[in-house]
Order: C-alpha cells, then sequence, then structure tokens
C-alpha cells in the first residue's frame, strides 16, 4: 500500500494505515459510535502494546489477554472489550482465509468490485456499509480499483462525495465528512 493516507491527524497512527493492510482493515472495523479519526487510531494504540502491529501476533494471542490490552486506558474504542473481540476474530479469519495477508482480500485471483464487496461483506465486524466504505477506501485513496468498484461501492465510490472515511484526505475533508454526516443525520429524523 504505497499511498500515505491522512486518516486521523496523528502522523504515526496514518503511516501505520498506510504500510498494514491489517491494520487500515482494523480501524474500519473499529469506525462505529465513536469519532473517525479515533477508530482509525486504534491500530497504533494496538501496536505499541503488541511491541507492534502484526495480524498473526493477534491472532495467534489468547483472547482475553487481548482483550484487557484492548481496554486498558486509552482504549481502542469506547467499547473495548466487545471491540477487543472483533478484532481478534477478524485477525484469526485473515490468517485462516487469507494466510494472514489482508490484500489477498483485493488480490487474490483479480477480483471485480462486487466479489471484492463479497469478500468484505464475509468478515467478521463487517456488513454491506462498512464494506462498501473500505471498498471506496480502497479506490480512491489506494489505488485498488478493480473492474467495477464504484458501482459495488455505491454512493460511496462517488467521485468528490464527502460521505465517509473513505473521502478523508485532511483535517478539511474530515470537517465536510462530519457535516454530511449531520445533516444526513438531520434528514432522517421525523
Amino acid at each position: 500500500m504505497p499511498r500515505k493516507l491522512r486518516l486521523t491527524g496523528d502522523a504515526e497512527a496514518d503511516k501505520l494505515l498506510s504500510a498494514d493492510p491489517f491494520a487500515l482493515l482494523t480501524g474500519m472495523l473499529l469506525d462505529q459510535q465513536i469519532a473517525m479519526e479515533v477508530a482509525f487510531s486504534g491500530p497504533r494504540k494496538i501496536a505499541e502494546r503488541m511491541d507492534g502491529f502484526d495480524v498473526r501476533k493477534i491472532a495467534e494471542s489468547d483472547i482475553e489477554d487481548f482483550v484487557q490490552l484492548s481496554v486498558t486506558p486509552p482504549a481502542i474504542h469506547r467499547y473495548g472489550g466487545s471491540m477487543g473481540r472483533r478484532v481478534h476474530a477478524l485477525a484469526e479469519y485473515i490468517v485462516e482465509n487469507y494466510d494472514g495477508k489482508t490484500d489477498r482480500i483485493w488480490k487474490q485471483g483479480k477480483p471485480d468490485g462486487q466479489e471484492v464487496l463479497k469478500r468484505l461483506k464475509a468478515l467478521p465486524g463487517y456488513g454491506e456499509q462498512k464494506a462498501k466504505i473500505f471498498l471506496a477506501l480502497l479506490g480512491k485513496q489506494l489505488g485498488v480499483q478493480p473492474e467495477g468498484w464504484r458501482e459495488a461501492a455505491g454512493a460511496y465510490g462517488e467521485d468528490g462525495s464527502r460521505r465517509s472515511i473513505a473521502d478523508v484526505t485532511s483535517a478539511e475533508s474530515l470537517a465536510e465528512v462530519r457535516a454530511f454526516k449531520k445533516a444526513a443525520k438531520a434528514a432522517a429524523k421525523p
């Protein structure tokens, strides 16, 4: 993953997200019910506590030890225990299904956008929306653009949109995404 992401406002956290596909996948997993930049900083917290960030090391760790690591202040998430379990399950899945190589989700067998979306939706903790956002993040910011990726990502894949973390490249774009989400939430209220 050669491109530099700017998702958190923390250079070290962004460096890890840019270098390690599993860190990015984990940040997306944590992106619910907390600020986006806090969610995507979670992998850095894990790395600091585990002397590095390694999908196999996480998968092979004792789950209760990993949960304890996840809830230690500052916790990786406001629901550190349950999210620690999810991160552990995600690591196990990547090791079991992709031999610990996260990027095989979008590289193995030269899949099209729909197949990548299907693989993402199969991940523990990933549903339709999270999978579409991650696919858009891959396409928009990392140059991972299998045939039909924009269509598979739906509205999140739209060029120039400001809907999700896939569109965050600076403090300004983060503010625009926040404004979009706030407006969408207000519009959804009866």
